[in-house]
């Protein structure tokens, strides 16, 4: 499968994604020279070029009539993304991660789908999603100098 990355989708994840999906071909409308085109034409060219999948974070295509269109006449899929702009850096950190964490399975799922179909990437949500531990106080079993016994 061929997969297009919008002009609003990090260029920075196209080697991710292309390391994720190693037999399929992932490109980025800015590697293209398609930056700056509007979506209802790129949509019609990148369908007609055999791309079989479209990458977004514009969550507002398929409420505008004309985009809309122009998504399906593509026959591509349509994938998309939302971000927490509000989050700043860690709202990007975390739509990227949600879209390294579910290409795959979109990806499969797609391969079997049999026609267009519309994708939205469930996002991450943010909160701590680690744990820090003191080794002074609670170290691990085999830490270097550890005496007594772990606290529980």
């Amino acid at each position: 499968m061929k997969l297009l990355l919008d002009e609003d989708v990090p260029v920075q994840l196209v080697e991710p994604l292309r390391h994720l999906l190693r037999d399929h071909t992932v490109d980025h409308v800015e590697n293209l020279g398609w930056k700056g085109k509007k979506d209802r034409f790129l949509l019609s060219d990148a369908g007609s070029r055999g791309y079989d999948a479209f990458l977004t974070n514009d969550s507002g295509q398929l409420d505008d009539p004309r985009e809309s269109a122009a998504i399906k006449k593509s026959g591509m899929h349509h994938i998309r993304y939302q971000q927490n702009t509000r989050l700043g850096i860690d709202g990007l950190a975390l739509s990227m991660g949600s879209v390294i964490a579910g290409i795959r399975q979109v990806f499969a799922e797609l391969g079997a789908a049999d026609g267009q179909r519309l994708v939205l990437i469930q996002g991450i949500t943010s909160g701590k999603r680690h744990k820090t531990i003191d080794p002074a106080l609670d170290p691990p079993r085999y830490w270097p100098g550890r005496r007594g016994r772990r606290s529980q």
